[in-house]
């Protein structure tokens, strides 16, 4: 499952050293407008502490985690929408990607200029709005045609569902109100707009690239986080990130500590990412490898067996689950058996985030039935 989240922010408010540290990569980094022109992708694995735990239990000779996919786009300036700062090429890339992470400069840095003078992150979050805003508002004007034509020539209910949900989304992007933000207040169904492809309708995040020392201000991040609800707000400093990454496990978390924090900000940009998206996972372990395997939020049994091999959903015939907190306290799969914590489930079971599974299917080693 291959779902991504896109990086947008203004030039130099820190997106690629974002970037560079999430996926370790050299993306370019530089103090000017535009130094990414064309989108960089990242491959990141998701934090998951239960997976050497697993490991250990099992004597696992791998560990391999969920991932999820980052994508640094290129700097978007007022009037993106119109095709400036290269906008029409940069708001392509944004609209190819699942969820939208805008990086919102809240550092003072007189060595890294802002493209509109000074720090207002307010206003940088309505800029970036805007633009994503006017996109969908061409993509509606160039779209409506299409679809009055069609639902003057053959009433059709379902056509006539989606002109109603285009139009209201049209209203509620006249006020200035993003459909992530506004839509469910405004009875919009963003499923009838999934054609249109919409910016604004997808999953919003917010990182804010801090200071060191604003990192533990309570009230600042109260006040930012109020900026972008309902969306979630990550603070971090983007620069400590990048040395982090750099350092042996124990003195970065000597540095964190130092700080006032338990774990980097990178870790709760990914697993905030990840639920975001949707997504959950479930846990195989063995003597080959510990892993976690993706999946959306409702999928059944079958549907979880198919993320592994499609042959799998196809002669699925039962999955024996365990919580992953019921075996860690039972110690073993043996002991978790004997304590009745072990269950069969059928292909009507909705998976649970941490279940602990091993798959039965009617196939034979060919993968005939």
């Amino acid at each position: 499952m291959s779902l991504s989240i896109g990086i947008v922010g203004l030039p130099n408010v820190g997106k690629s050293t974002l970037f560079n540290a999430l996926t370790k990569n050299d993306a370019l980094a530089a103090n000017y407008p535009f130094a990414t022109i064309d989108p960089n992708v990242g491959v990141v694995g998701v934090p998951d502490d239960r997976l050497g735990r697993l490991a250990e239990m099992f004597g696992s000779a791998k560990i391999i985690p969920a991932t999820m996919e980052f994508v640094d786009i290129a700097g978007i300036v007022k009037g993106a929408s119109e095709g400036q700062g290269l906008g029409n090429k940069f708001l392509a890339n944004i609209r190819e990607t699942n969820a939208i992470c805008q990086v919102i400069r809240a550092f003072e840095d007189a060595d890294v200029t802002h493209v509109d003078g000074d720090i207002a992150p307010s206003r940088d979050i309505e800029t970036i709005n805007t633009e994503l805003i006017l996109a969908d508002l061409q993509t509606i004007e160039r779209a409506l045609p299409r679809l009055e034509k069609e639902t003057r020539t053959r009433k059709d209910k379902e056509k006539l569902a989606v002109l109603d949900a285009v139009n209201a989304a049209a209203k509620l992007l006249d006020e200035g109100t993003t459909l992530f933000t506004g839509a469910e207040a405004a009875g919009v169904d963003l499923a009838l707009l999934r054609d249109l492809h919409l910016l604004t309708a997808k999953p919003f995040l917010y990182v804010f690239n801090l200071d060191e020392e604003e990192l533990g201000d309570e009230a600042l991040r109260a006040r930012l986080s109020s900026l972008v609800a309902p969306a979630e707000a990550i603070f971090l400093d983007a620069k400590i990130e990048a040395e982090l990454i750099e350092l042996p496990d124990d003195e970065a978390l000597e540095l964190l500590q130092g700080m006032g924090q338990d774990e980097p900000g990178l870790s709760q940009l990914v697993r905030v990412g990840f639920d975001t998206l949707g997504l959950r996972t479930y846990l195989t372990a063995g003597p080959k490898e510990s892993r976690a395997w993706t999946i959306r939020k409702g999928a059944t049994a079958p549907e979880a067996a198919g993320v592994i091999h499609t042959d799998f959903q196809r002669g699925f015939i039962k999955a024996e689950i365990v919580s992953y907190d019921d075996l860690m306290t039972a110690g073993s799969m043996p002991d978790a058996r004997s304590a009745g914590k072990v269950r069969m489930e059928g292909k009507d079971y909705i998976m649970q985030d941490g279940d602990v599974v091993e798959f039965r299917t009617g196939l034979t080693s060919d993968g005939k039935k």
